[in-house]
C-alpha cells in the first residue's frame, strides 16, 4: 500500500513562513503530478498548486508569488513553502498525489492518493 505523510503545519503570524512537507511511502514504482490542495470550514476544497515530473508548476491565483512547490523524486516527497501568509490562508491543507505502484511484481497503473492533512492557522 502507499501512504502519503504530511508535516509542518502549525499556527503562525500573518506575513511568517511555513514549509510543508508530503512524504510518499510504500510500493511505489513512481510519482506521476503531485500537489497540494486545501480546505476550509465551510468551503470545498481547492487546489493550491501542481507539480509535474519535469517540475512544471501551476499555482492558484491566490497564492501566487507567495507559495512554492518543489518535489524531490529520489525521497518522494513534495514541498509547499509558503511566504507572506494570510489568514486566509488557513485551511486543512492536503497532499495529493498521482502515482504508480509496484508489488510483488504486479504494477498497478496510476491513481491518486491523499495524506491524512496538516492544520494551517494563520492569526492576524
Amino acid at each position: 500500500q502507499v501512504q502519503l505523510a504530511e508535516s509542518g503545519g502549525g499556527l503562525v503570524q500573518a506575513g511568517g513562513s511555513l514549509r510543508l512537507s508530503c512524504a510518499a511511502s510504500g510500493s511505489i514504482f513512481r510519482i506521476n503530478t503531485a500537489g497540494w490542495y486545501r480546505q476550509a470550514p465551510g468551503t470545498q476544497r481547492e487546489l493550491v498548486a501542481t507539480i509535474t515530473t519535469d517540475g512544471t508548476t501551476n499555482y492558484a491565483y491566490s497564492v501566487k508569488g507567495r507559495f512554492t512547490i518543489s518535489r524531490d523524486n529520489a525521497k518522494n516527497t513534495v514541498y509547499l513553502q509558503m511566504n507572506s501568509l494570510k489568514p486566509e490562508d488557513t485551511a486543512v491543507y492536503y497532499c495529493n498525489a498521482n502515482l504508480e505502484r509496484l508489488s510483488s511484481g504486479f504494477y498497478y497503473s496510476p491513481r491518486d492518493y491523499w495524506g491524512q492533512g496538516t492544520q494551517v492557522t494563520v492569526s492576524s
